[in-house]
């Protein structure tokens, strides 16, 4: 497979009349009711229902099954599609210096962050401080530096990992909409990941600072991490924040390419680097393809960088 080459169903662009069509309706419909029947629909157990929607929906969207560690017998279809895949389909690099991509899916946009703005798309951009969402939350380490927005499709692996060995700092769920993440409304829709609702992990890394912010959206049914479980929905629609690694705890690693987290149905993951001078593979390309555990770019923990 061509990693790097360009996919424009995902490339984002300036919006078109088609966008804002498509978009307008999101802001009238209620979102978190068909969020919550789509939580339920995708948790029934009964054989024929969720086996009818586990062939159709790999019929539409051509799902890749080779790579499932379990070819059928799921118990959902939430299970179907948070599925994991069979060791060995997301080989990591061999050299311990390689930032990895946290997931499958097209690249939005990477890149470096000008004084804390990133792109979400040509049209639109949006601040660091935004998509923390948090007044409290300590900007101040991303303002210049790295950024990568990945956007899974349905027919994606839906699970998250690490881009680089951290240690687990804080966790914070940012209430807000649940407008879709698709490449569409991330056109005609500003500020969109700084508007939904989202999960908010931080990390000390060999990079410094890094943040990996997993994006909620419209059917999204839930955001888990390994070691909270469920996130979303929650139950209240009030900021909540985590901390971890406080005096005499025992401080929580998660090493390079293991799970972070996972989507109960798809949506966008946006890391944040303190480390703005990287050195981006040269191939990599705004709408193309990337998966878990791919090589972006080099690093040396001396503060330089290596092509």
């Amino acid at each position: 497979m061509n990693r790097s080459k360009s996919d424009e169903t995902a490339l984002p662009d300036r919006p078109t009349r088609g966008d804002y069509c498509r978009a307008l309706p999101q802001y009238l419909y209620p979102k978190r009711l068909l969020s919550a029947l789509m939580f339920r629909a995708t948790r029934i157990r009964f054989a024929p229902w969720k086996n009818w929607q586990i062939r159709w929906f790999i019929r539409r969207y051509g799902v890749d099954m080779d790579i499932a560690a379990q070819a059928d017998g799921y118990a959902d279809f939430n299970s179907f599609f948070t599925r994991a895949l069979v060791s060995g389909a997301r080989p990591l690099p061999a050299a311990e210096d390689h930032l990895v991509s946290p997931a499958d899916g097209s690249i939005y946009d990477y890149g470096r962050i000008v004084e804390g703005s990133l792109i979400q798309a040509k049209a639109h951009r949006y601040t660091v401080a935004q998509l923390l969402g948090d007044p409290s939350c300590d900007a101040a380490p991303f303002l210049n530096g790295s950024y990568l927005t990945v956007y899974l499709s349905p027919k994606d692996y839906h699970r998250v990992h690490m881009p680089v060995s951290g240690r687990l700092v804080e966790m914070v769920y940012v209430p807000g909409s649940l407008f879709s993440v698709n490449p569409s409304t991330a056109r005609a829709v500003p500020r969109l990941f700084a508007r939904n609702e989202r999960v908010v992990v931080r990390f000390q890394t060999a990079l410094g600072a890094m943040a990996v912010v997993m994006i909620g959206a419209v059917f999204v049914g839930g955001i888990e991490t390994v070691w909270h479980g469920a996130v979303t929905p929650a139950r209240s629609r009030q900021i909540s924040r985590w901390r971890y690694g406080a005096e005499g705890e025992r401080p929580w690693t998660i090493t390079r390419g293991a799970e972070l987290g996972r989507f109960n149905m798809g949506s966008t993951v946006v890391m944040l680097l303190e480390r703005g001078d990287l050195q981006w593979r040269s191939d990599l390309v705004s709408g193309g393809r990337v998966e878990m555990g791919e090589a972006l770019a080099d690093y040396q923990t001396d503060g330089s960088t290596t092509s």
